[in-house]
């Protein structure tokens, strides 16, 4: 079998999605395809398959053999790929000989840093932080809304909801964020109701309220815009980070914790540099570099 050693492959895949993108060793695209969802934990087979159907869209629009991917070096971060196990599985079943399988957190924060050192908050519908020095990284966090997910959008809306029946209970002030959401439900009973079947995702519905009403001056808003932004900086000083480091908040919520985190993090704040695709690609072209 012969493969193109001058080609890497980058996979980002999620509940949203999945991407694939072929490159030179470079990192200069050559061909990028979308495909559907792509969580291996909520649904291996169909996840799998949507992978592999993905692959071969951006590979007949590249012009390029099966075998020239089979020895490609590749990297693919993907949503559910939390243990070593479901790993090997996804690895075994892609049509790729040299695929390194991770969870989606080393892409976000390769893509993030643009592959530099530096720390990163991604807070989303869910949540998690990492740093990277001299190469090497380390996470917290990104264990789900039944666990944590502490900063992120859920997170947000579930202590909204636990507020505001809190307050119909007499045991908090009225603020015109509860108020506000309230006014969404008949009764405090189709709150808890709401609750029984609410998804992370209907509870992260819930933030952008909060963060306007945070900028209003909402007592409650920028109560949880405050906890939330001292878990963050908890969590990056427990992973090291030094005053005047690199600092990048992304995720739908992450930035808009910025006026709340101490001084020492935000000394060198920065934006994005790239998606979770651009870090599939740096890390590619890394194992690529390695090989050689």
């Amino acid at each position: 079998m012969t493969g193109r050693p001058d080609i890497i492959v980058a996979i980002d895949g999620g509940g949203s999605g999945c991407r694939v993108a072929l490159c030179t060793a470079d990192g200069t695209r050559i061909a990028q395809a979308e495909g559907a969802a792509a969580n291996v934990a909520s649904d291996f087979d169909a996840a799998v398959g949507h992978l592999a159907a993905t692959l071969e869209t951006a590979r007949a629009q590249a012009g390029l053999a099966p075998a020239d991917l089979r020895r490609a070096p590749a990297w693919a971060g993907l949503a559910g790929a939390i243990e070593p196990a479901i790993c090997a599985r996804v690895a075994a079943a892609l049509p790729l000989d040299d695929v390194h399988v991770s969870d989606d957190r080393p892409t976000t924060m390769a893509g993030a840093l643009g592959g530099a050192d530096g720390c990163l908050a991604a807070a989303g519908t869910g949540s998690f932080f990492g740093r990277q020095v001299d190469g090497r990284h380390r996470f917290v966090g990104g264990w789900g809304l039944q666990l944590g997910d502490q900063a992120s959008g859920a997170w947000l809306g579930r202590k909204l909801l636990s507020a505001v029946v809190d307050w119909q209970d007499g045991l908090r002030p009225q603020t015109p964020l509860l108020e506000e959401t309230f006014a969404g439900f008949r009764t405090p009973a189709e709150v808890a109701y709401f609750s029984l079947r609410a998804t992370p995702t209907d509870y992260a519905a819930f933030a952008p309220r909060i963060v306007a009403a945070a900028g209003q001056g909402d007592a409650l808003g920028r109560s949880l815009m405050q906890e939330g932004a001292d878990w963050i900086a908890r969590c990056l000083h427990a992973l090291g980070a030094e005053a005047g480091e690199t600092v990048c908040l992304t995720g739908g919520m992450g930035p808009h914790y910025a006026g709340y985190l101490p001084a020492d993090l935000t000394a060198a704040l920065i934006p994005p540099r790239g998606t979770p695709l651009d870090g599939a690609i740096l890390l590619a072209a890394d194992r690529a570099r390695r090989a050689a």
